[in-house]
Formats: structure tokens, sequence, C-alpha cells
């Protein structure tokens, strides 16, 4: 969508400039959606807007992740701490007025266990061995082996409304009409969906004063643009309320007394992901020799303006459960014995279309020991359809990965790799610094433009999203 496309749609849809938009509130996503059924989400913002918005999570982090009752108002676990009892909060209805119930639950987990419906998360339900629900207000998952922790998937996975999906056969759940007009439990309901333009959610003024009451604001509009200068252009105009910004921008923004630029830690470590699977990546030291060639600071200096770190491993420092590693040196030398004077040639795949200041970087690094780097660049869908762990069609690919508190994410990313990596995050850990199946080059920082008329925003490792029910407005 261009500049001014996006524009005509904000004025469209909520009066155009701030000042006439009162209580609703206009947030930018580079991407559509797609989908807000969350058994078949990937898009990061997405499962935002399930977990905050629209649906409701059996717990929810607080901003130190420390999993705390939310949909489920307790829990219990067994001396052999193979058993979890939840006990649902009471009052919470789905949008057409059909109370919440443990049925809900089950229906939903069930679903999300079945390799029929494609959850992409399904391995996190490996070592469950039954769920049921004794009664409405009771769930009870058993375990084949004594749990570490919390269940981070329990965290992420938004309940669905089984009355309404039950009917609709797992292999089916994409073509469901819920997926179109869904019906939530959330604190926002939803209104409409253009797609590619925008999602439009309401503020339900009957959300249960136990979850945290109804919302602040009166709506909250998600338009899709997906260029960054587009974006930029929107926000200083007064026409969106929040758009995320690339680090050559901030300055910019900062300097407009209207607007604030948020700057905070995610989850999102960018690496180069090498496919183990096939040549030249298949050789360790061809791995080492590129992992060797790469001045990580530089990037983060250059390229992020030093909104960011560089990244030794997967996980950000600050994370629960994450494990320090000794970090890999710049060294062009020992990169240049390890290819003992051969030129080693791969394409390196990349999302975008412009000018690739990123990958421009990694490419003369490399070229200098030894490396011939073809730059490819494809839209997102085509390189997650490239990169997919079911194809594994690279050789090797730029991306950043969205991570998840559990650090569940740990063997998605090996699994692009090509490589297998243990269930224990701090064996996985150990793993990808010694086999290195990814050169990891930073831990990327979230930034926010936010219009100043919006107050009690607070961005964290959770996301944007987290305290959107506390969000309002002020002229």
């Amino acid at each position: 969508m261009t500049g001014l496309a996006i524009l005509a749609t904000v004025t469209a849809a909520c009066g155009g400039r701030a000042a006439r938009r009162g209580r609703t509130v206009v947030f930018a996503s580079g991407a559509d959606l797609q989908t807000v059924n969350p058994l078949l989400t990937v898009h990061p913002f997405a499962k935002q807007v399930e977990r905050y918005v629209l649906l409701t999570t059996l717990a929810r982090y607080d901003s130190a992740l420390v999993p705390l009752p939310y949909l489920a108002r307790a829990w219990t676990w067994s001396p052999d701490r193979k058993s979890l009892v939840f006990r649902l909060q009471p009052g919470v209805r789905w949008h057409d007025g059909t109370p919440t119930t443990a049925r809900d639950v089950v229906w939903t987990l069930s679903a999300a266990r079945d390799p029929a419906t494609g959850y992409p998360r399904t391995a996190d339900f490996a070592d469950v061995a039954f769920i049921n629900d004794p009664n409405d207000s009771t769930v009870v998952i058993r375990f084949a082996h004594e749990q570490r922790g919390f269940p981070d998937v329990l965290t992420d996975l938004a309940i669905l409304p089984a009355h309404v999906l039950d009917s609709i056969p797992r292999a089916e759940l994409r073509r469901a009409a819920w997926n179109l007009q869904p019906v939530g439990n959330g604190p926002f309901r939803f209104v409409a969906h253009e797609p590619n333009r925008r999602w439009v959610f309401a503020a339900d003024s009957s959300f249960p004063a136990a979850l945290g009451g109804p919302p602040a604001l009166a709506r909250l509009i998600i338009v899709v643009v997906d260029e960054p200068t587009a974006k930029l252009a929107a926000l200083t105009a007064g026409e969106i309320d929040f758009a995320g910004i690339q680090p050559a921008h901030v300055a910019f923004v900062r300097k407009d007394t209207a607007l604030a630029v948020l700057d905070y830690p995610v989850i999102l470590p960018y690496g180069i992901v090498f496919n183990m699977r096939r040549p030249p990546f298949d050789d360790a030291r061809v791995r080492l020799a590129a992992a060797l060639a790469l001045d990580r600071r530089e990037i983060v200096d250059g390229y992020l303006y030093g909104l960011g770190s560089v990244a030794d491993g997967p996980v950000p420092p600050g994370v629960p459960g994450y494990v320090p590693v000794r970090p890999l040196p710049v060294n062009a030398d020992s990169a240049r014995r390890l290819l003992a004077g051969r030129r080693v040639a791969f394409e390196l795949l990349t999302v975008g279309s412009g000018e690739a200041a990123l990958e421009q970087m990694i490419q003369a690094r490399l070229a200098a020991v030894g490396f011939d780097v073809a730059i490819r660049q494809l839209e997102l869908t085509a390189f997650l359809d490239r990169v997919n762990p079911r194809r594994r069609d690279f050789q090797a690919a730029v991306t950043g990965t969205p991570g998840d508190a559990g650090l569940g994410y740990l063997t998605t990313l090996a699994d692009q790799a090509g490589m297998r990596v243990p269930p224990d995050p701090a064996l996985a850990q150990r793993m990808f610094h010694d086999s290195l199946p990814v050169a990891f080059l930073y831990h990327a920082r979230g930034l926010q433009g936010m219009n100043r008329r919006v107050h009690g925003v607070r961005m964290d490792w959770r996301g944007e999203l987290p305290t959107v029910t506390a969000w309002r407005t002020v002229p």
C-alpha cells in the first residue's frame, strides 16, 4: 500500500488527524495479520492481537516474564509435577453471549495437539498425556514426565470458542468462517477486516473487572503499511498514532514535539541461518569461517545506530534462561585459513526490495576472506516459503526470529538450519554455540514512534500491546 493510499484509508476510517479521532487509536502494522486464529498464526503482532485484544489466554506474563493468572484465576501442580489443574475465572463470556467454559479450553488445547490442525507449536504439547474438564470451571492437564516450570505455550495460545468451531474438521480450520468474522472473549470485540488494509476492534463494555475491566479506548484500528517511509509520513502527519520506525529515523522523530520514541527490549535475534543440509554450509569449517569474518559491533553501530546489542547467541541477556557463552572474535585471518584459499560462492536470501544495507555490509566482510555472496531479496511470503523447515530451499538467509519467553523458538530456529537441539534451553544454547547453525549478528530493540496524545503505554519484552486496555487519549 502506498503512502497516499494509507493516508486515505485512515482518514476514511477515523476522521483524519489525531485531534478528530478522540478515543480511537490507529496502530500501523508492517503486514496484514493474515488471521487472528491462534491455532494458525505465525505473525508475531497477530499473536499479540489474539492475546491482548480479541481473546484471552489461561495465563499471561508480567513485565518480568513471570506467568500470572488470567482466564485461569488459579492453578495448582500435583506433588510429582505431572498434573496441572486450572480453575477458570467465572463470568467470562464470548462476545455472542455464550459463557466461556472449560470445554473451550479443552477443545483449543486438543486441537493444538492434533497434527491435522497445523498449529506451529504442536511440539510444545509432545509431553502432554491427556487433557480433560471434570466440570465447567476446571481443566486438568496430565504430563508424561515431571515439568520444570509453567508451560510457556499456555501464555501464548489464546482460547477459542468450541461452540463455534468444534463442528469443523481440524484439517479444515484454515477455511473456517470464524477466521473472517471472529467471535472473541477479550477486552475488544471484532468489528471489521479489510484484507491488506485494516482491522477494526471496539471496546467490550462488559469485559469482567476480574480480568481488568473494559478498555479505556473506544476503538483500536490496525492499519497495514508495509513501506517504512509511508509509515513515517503518516505518523508525522498525525494520521496514525503508532508506527514502527527504523533506527535511522529515530533522531528525526524525536525532533517532533507531538511525537515520542518508545525504545524497548524484544526477543528478536538477527543472524545468518545456514542450511546445514546443503553445501557449502554442511561443512562446519565454512560456517566458522563466515562467523569469524563478521564484525557485529560494526553492524550495531553503523546499521542500527547503536539501537541494539551484539548477539553471541539466540537469547538476549536479561531473558530468564539466558546462558552466557564465550563470544566469537572478529578474525579475518583465521577465516581465510579455514577456507584454505578457496573461493566459496553462495546465495544469501533476505526480505525486502531496497538498498539492503545490512546485507551489503555482510557481503563486503565475507568477500574479504574468500566468499562470493549473491544477495537475493524476496518479499516476505516467498522468503518464508523458501526457508520453511519442511522445504529448506536455501543456502543461507538473513532473518530475525521472533522469540518467546519459554525459549521454544530455539527448536524452530534449529529446525530451519537442519539441526536438532535438545528441549533443555541451556543445552540448546550451548549447541548453537558449538555447532554454529546460525551466525548471530545482533539483538534488535523495539522502536515505535508514538503520538503523545496516547497515555498509559508500556512496551517491553512482551511486545507492543500488553498494556493496551490501559491506553487512554487526551486532547
